[in-house]
């Protein structure tokens, strides 16, 4: 039997095994990853980097998940963004994916067929957030303090942000390098650019097992560097339609 299209709404071939499954003889295989390296990306990052990302994602892991009211006051307001690019502007494909009952991640990527060149992770339940998505705007906001050694470093290469949704403080948010399970649900999703909707998981196996369905959203983003000190990601909406509107900030304050 031919395996049908790749739909927003069908997104895997029945073939492929749920994620969480028991790695057995017949449930080991994953789908070969065929992403592409982001244009200008070395791979090298450096050992020191990769230390203190799994030290301070150690510690964030301890921390206690945050169930914020992220939704926006006064009953939706006015829209701060349309589908458009602002000048400098650059598009790019962001995903919001979790288990349910446990922290969104969110991944950058310059195209859907392509590496992610960020992954986050927020204190924020991928339940609750998707949920406030669906009733109004969201403004999340990613803070660090400037400090004179760290000039040169890029505002989305720093290791830990203070994070607020819509102005209320609601824990922490790190950059992690992307996982095994992140480069599988990328690899899933790669024929897709833009949607929402559930990837099969076994409950009884690892990787997520007994937290819930693994949620996803993807859609495009505009990309907007103001400065070394802060840079911008605006969700577009097709053809300027009153879907739900994302934006996240990341700043040095």
């Amino acid at each position: 039997m031919a395996t049908p299209p790749l739909t927003p709404r069908m997104l895997i071939p029945t073939t492929l095994p749920p994620l969480g499954s028991p790695r057995s003889k017949e449930s080991t295989v994953r789908p070969e990853i065929t992403l592409e390296q982001p244009s200008g990306k070395t791979k090298s990052t450096g050992s020191k980097s990769n230390k203190l990302l799994r030290r301070v994602r150690s510690v964030f892991r301890s921390l206690p998940i945050m169930s914020p009211m992220c939704k926006f006051p006064g009953g939706g307001g006015t829209r701060v963004h349309e589908n458009h690019v602002h000048h400098g502007g650059t598009r790019v494909t962001g995903t919001l994916f979790g288990y349910r009952k446990t922290r969104v991640n969110i991944a950058i990527q310059e195209t859907p067929r392509s590496l992610p060149i960020l992954v986050l992770e927020l204190a924020i339940p991928t339940a609750k957030l998707l949920q406030d998505l669906g009733v109004g705007l969201v403004r999340i906001a990613l803070e660090c303090e400037k400090r004179p050694s760290e000039r040169t470093t890029k505002i989305v290469d720093e290791p830990i942000w203070a994070l607020y949704c819509n102005g209320k403080k609601s824990g922490y948010g790190v950059k992690r390098q992307p996982t095994e399970e992140d480069l599988v649900v990328m690899q899933m999703l790669h024929a897709v650019s833009m949607g929402a909707g559930v990837l099969p998981v076994n409950s009884g196996g690892g990787g997520g097992g007994g937290e819930g369905d693994l949620t996803y959203m993807r859609a495009h983003f505009e990309r907007v560097i103001g400065s070394r000190d802060s840079e911008t990601y605006y969700m577009m909406n097709p053809d300027g339609n009153s879907g739900p509107e994302l934006s996240i900030f990341f700043v040095r304050v």
